[in-house]
C-alpha cells in the first residue's frame, strides 16, 4: 500500500541540462568517487573518461575526515582486503589522503563544465554539504551510509535540490522513514537508488526486484548503483525501470584504494553505457503494432487465401477448392470461412490469390 506522507512525487525534473524521470534516457552517471585518489589530475582524467564513454554525469565524494570519522574507527572488512589493516595505514588515514578542497572542487566543476558533462558529488557532512551548494552543484547524491542520518537529510531536503538517495544496507521501513524525513524537510524531487552494500557484490546479493517494491510503495522514481562486476545489471535496471544509473569507474584497478578492484575501466564504461542505450532500444514502447521494418517481410512470409486447383465460373467453393499458401498480398486466411459457400464469378487457375473481384 502506497503512503500518504510520501505520494505525488514528479515522474521527471531537470538535473542541469537533462530531463530525468519515466520516458527519458536512463540518466548514467560515472562514480569517481575516490578513484583519483587526492589528486587533481587523476580526477580530471576521470572526467575525460566519463565524457568519452558517455555519461551525463560524473561524481565524487566531498567529506573532511575529521567530521566523518572518529580516528580510532576500524576500516571495513573490503578497506582490509584493499588497503591493509589499520595497523598499516587507520581508516581515517586513509580518508585524508582522499580528500578534495574547495579549490579542486572549483577546478573540478570548471573542467567538467568544459566538457559538457555535468558535476556531481556526494556530501558525507554539513560542511562538506555546504561547500557543495555554494558552488552551485545541480542535486545532491546521498550516500546508503546516511541512509539513516535523519537530521542530515533533513538539511539535504532543505537546499531545495533533486536527491538521488541510495539505500544499501536498509530495511523497506527504514527507506520509508527517510523519504518522509526528505519530504517532510522539503524536498519534491528525488530518485531512490537501490544498492547492495557489499564492494563487490555477489548478482546473488543484488536482489533487483526489490527497486520496483521501492517505486511501487513510495510511487517514486527509482534508480540503481551498481556494484557487481558482471554486466547483466545494468539491462537488468533499465528493463525494471530504473530512471538514473550509477557505476564506479577508475583508470586501472591495480591503482591503491579502496574502490579500484569494482570499478569500471573506460573500455567498461563505455559497453555499460552501450548495454544501458541498447536495452533502452530494444523495450520500445508500450504499443503493439506492425512496425515498418515488418510491412515488406509481412506481404512475403505471410499467406493468402489462393485457389487450390483451377475453378470454372461458377463453382461454389468448397475446402477443396481454397488453399492458404504464400505470399500474403491476398485475401487474409482469417476470411477463410467467410469465402466457403460463395461462388467464382470466373475461372480461377489454381494458386490465383483470391479476391473480392473474383466471388460473390
Amino acid at each position: 500500500m502506497k503512503s500518504e506522507a510520501i505520494s505525488g512525487w514528479p515522474k521527471e525534473f531537470r538535473l542541469g541540462g537533462r530531463l530525468v524521470g519515466a520516458g527519458h534516457p536512463v540518466y548514467i552517471i560515472a562514480e569517481a568517487g575516490v578513484n583519483h585518489n587526492g589528486q587533481l589530475g587523476l580526477a580530471k582524467k576521470l572526467i575525460d573518461a566519463a565524457c568519452e564513454a558517455g555519461a551525463d554525469a560524473v561524481k565524487f565524494q566531498t567529506f573532511k575526515a575529521e567530521n566523518l570519522n572518529t580516528r580510532s574507527a576500524p576500516k571495513a572488512a573490503y578497506h582490509i582486503e584493499t588497503t591493509g589493516s589499520d595497523a598499516e595505514q587507520s581508516w581515517f588515514e586513509l580518508l585524508k589522503t582522499q580528500e578534495l578542497t574547495a579549490e579542486m572542487h572549483r577546478e573540478l566543476i570548471d573542467y567538467a563544465g568544459d566538457k559538457g558533462i555535468e558535476f556531481l558529488s556526494t556530501p558525507y557532512d554539513e560542511e562538506s554539504l555546504e561547500l557543495l551548494d555554494s558552488v552551485g552543484v545541480h542535486a545532491f547524491k546521498i550516500a546508503s551510509t546516511e541512509a539513516n542520518n535523519l537530521p542530515f537529510l533533513s538539511n539535504v531536503a532543505g537546499r531545495g535540490k533533486p536527491v538521488l538517495f541510495s539505500t544499501a544496507m536498509s530495511t523497506m521501513a527504514e527507506i520509508r522513514d527517510s523519504v518522509s524525513v526528505l519530504s517532510g524537510a522539503g524536498c519534491r524531487e528525488l530518485v531512490v537508488m537501490h544498492c547492495t552494500g557489499n564492494y563487490p557484490a555477489k548478482l546473488s546479493d543484488t536482489n533487483m526486484r526489490a527497486m520496483t517494491t521501492i517505486r511501487d510503495e513510495l510511487d517514486v522514481l527509482v534508480g540503481y548503483s551498481d556494484h557487481s562486476t558482471e554486466f547483466v545489471n545494468p539491462v537488468l535496471a533499465v528493463a525494471l525501470g530504473a530512471v538514473v544509473f550509477e557505476r564506479h569507474i577508475t583508470l586501472d584497478k591495480a591503482l591503491p584504494g579502496p574502490d579500484h578492484r569494482m570499478a569500471l575501466t573506460p573500455d567498461e564504461l563505455k559497453l555499460t553505457v552501450s548495454l544501458i542505450r541498447g536495452t533502452e532500444m530494444a523495450l520500445g514502447s508500450r504499443v503493439k503494432d506492425v512496425l515498418a521494418s515488418e510491412h515488406e517481410t509481412r506481404l512475403r512470409l505471410r499467406k493468402s487465401l489462393v485457389a487450390a486447383r483451377d475453378l470454372e465460373a461458377g463453382t461454389i467453393l468448397s475446402p477443396e477448392d481454397v488453399a492458404i499458401k504464400r505470399p500474403g498480398t491476398g485475401l487474409t486466411p482469417a476470411l477463410y470461412h467467410q469465402l466457403l459457400g460463395r461462388k467464382a464469378v470466373r475461372f480461377l487457375p489454381a494458386n490465383t490469390l483470391l479476391s473480392w473481384d473474383d466471388i460473390e
